[in-house]
């Protein structure tokens, strides 16, 4: 038998070698290597997908972290990394900080067997011998930055074992921009999956059977209330709520590609998109946030599924007093600035206009696409700039040059805008952890801003306090007291001869 590094595997001559550089190597080197080893058209399809640019790419968490998220909250699913050591410790440590509560497998490697090809073996070795239909219903591998750039192909793992359906995904840092897209990475495969499935004869339905009535299906992560909401906005038009995609459970997928009409409340999803597309599901942009965005919304729904205006018109009769009555009711007076990374910004920055407040910067590291064009066009007429890709850099110079009263974004900066006595709220726990929509996201959103905005003072308060502490002689731990150093003025110092 020839030793594993003389064995001919499928990736070929041009992978990358783990120990010379590998996830370190630089994202033009591991995009090069894709390219090499065969992911040209995967790398173009992601390019087309989620645009780069203006900047490259954001300052945000592994995105690999996104797609594993997906798998870890579906029922029978068994999810499995294969990358770098470090980047799977990362990525299931961050996991289990937001919730999960199942081990993450994982198939480790080195150079050898990553080159030599020994790597897909025990990848597909791994997949065999998790295909227990007694336990599981799928089992997605994902490629992390590494094993994509020298080519591992999961493309030629089986698609179905014992039962089970087997899922290959590459989800590279240099090649998917967000954990927020890298969500669409693995909900739009599955969505494939699953239409291929229906196209080829009867599938399972729902746990909670079919609709009576036509559905619309919501694409994006949403507080568990919000879908509740949409669906007494929707019921007056004889519609009703469908699955939210990411679906909890593969069965889901079905009863979400049977549906009228495909809602893209998150505005990223554009692999699930052309999924309902080629599906014959016509997808409509924005969301029922505020009055405004609302009656919208309503309009473009009722639309797509050929409703009749008398009973459109009748959805909003019942539901914007409501919605003006809790915005009158909590208004928001203040600059509130907005940032982050999960696909939602635009729309929370429509609220907290419509609740009163100052919104003059949106950033969100999201690049723009078809279905966020409403929403971007309703802010760009009120004069709000809004920033796609918005790296780090940007959101933090926003808040400085703005000097909001409030400023929503990642944790580099809210922890920016406390370091300034600017009071800041952490958008994906703290704004994205609540209902935006309907009259219980205004009333929602309004008591969270306003208690931050009542709370500025304690911020001054505290910078007065500890004024000159944690920085220069007073940071870090000395064994004897610090001595200040004069450093002369640049004119003075004497240059060598």
């Amino acid at each position: 038998m020839s030793k594993p590094s003389e064995r001919e595997g499928p990736i070929g001559d041009r992978s990358v070698d783990a120990g010379e550089g590998g996830c370190h190597g630089g994202a033009e080197t591991l995009h090069a290597a894709a390219v090499a080893s065969g992911n040209r058209e995967l790398l173009k399809r992601y390019a087309e997908d989620y645009p780069k640019g203006p900047h490259d790419q954001p300052q945000t968490m592994c995105p690999a972290f996104g797609a594993l998220r997906v798998g870890l909250r579906m029922r029978r699913t068994a999810m499995v990394l294969a990358g770098s050591g470090c980047c799977v410790y990362g990525l299931t440590f961050t996991s289990h900080f937001y919730g999960a509560r199942r081990s993450v497998g994982y198939v480790p490697f080195d150079s050898e067997t990553l080159v030599s090809g020994a790597l897909f073996e025990d990848v597909r070795e791994a997949v065999l011998k998790l295909a227990d239909p007694d336990h599981y219903d799928t089992v997605v591998v994902i490629n992390l930055c590494v094993p994509t750039a020298s080519g591992v192909p999961l493309r030629l793992l089986p698609k179905e074992l014992n039962g089970v359906r087997i899922l290959g995904i590459d989800v590279p840092g240099f090649g998917v921009p967000t954990h927020a897209e890298a969500k669409d990475v693995l909900a739009g495969a599955m969505l494939h999956y699953a239409r291929t499935e229906a196209e080829q004869g009867p599938v399972q339905a729902p746990r909670g059977g079919r609709s009576e009535r036509p559905t619309v299906t919501l694409l994006g992560e949403m507080f568990p209330a919000d879908p509740v909401g949409i669906g007494m906005m929707l019921e007056p038009m004889g519609l009703a709520p469908g699955p939210v995609v990411p679906t909890r459970e593969w069965r889901e997928l079905y009863g979400a590609l049977d549906c009228r009409v495909a809602a893209a409340i998150h505005p990223q999803y554009t692999a699930s998109a052309r999924e309902f597309a080629l599906a014959g599901r016509p997808v409509v942009g924005s969301a029922p946030v505020g009055c405004e965005g609302t009656a919208s919304w309503l309009d473009a729904i009722g639309a797509a599924c050929g409703i009749a205006q008398d009973k459109v018109d009748l959805a909003k009769n019942k539901i914007l007093p409501a919605i003006a009555g809790a915005l009158s009711g909590s208004p928001i007076k203040g600059r509130v600035t907005v940032s982050g990374y999960e696909g939602s910004e635009l729309l929370v920055a429509r609220l907290l206009i419509e609740s009163g407040a100052d919104v003059p910067y949106v950033g969100t590291a999201c690049g723009r696409t078809p279905w966020s064009e409403a929403d971007l066009a309703w802010l760009e007429s009120r004069g709000v700039p809004v920033q796609f890709r918005a790296s780090l850099e940007q959101d933090i110079a926003a808040v400085k040059a703005l000097e909001p009263d409030l400023a929503i974004g990642t944790t580099p900066v809210v922890q920016a805008a406390k370091e300034m006595s600017i009071p800041a709220l952490y958008f994906t726990n703290l704004i994205s952890a609540r209902p935006l929509m309907g009259p219980a996201g205004a009333g929602s959103l309004a008591q969270v801003i306003n208690t931050a905005l009542a709370n500025r003072h304690r911020f001054t308060a505290m910078r007065s306090f500890f004024e000159g502490v944690g920085a220069g002689e007073t940071c870090g731990i000395w064994d004897q007291p610090p001595v200040s150093v004069a450093v002369p003025a640049p004119s003075s110092v004497v240059k060598p001869l």
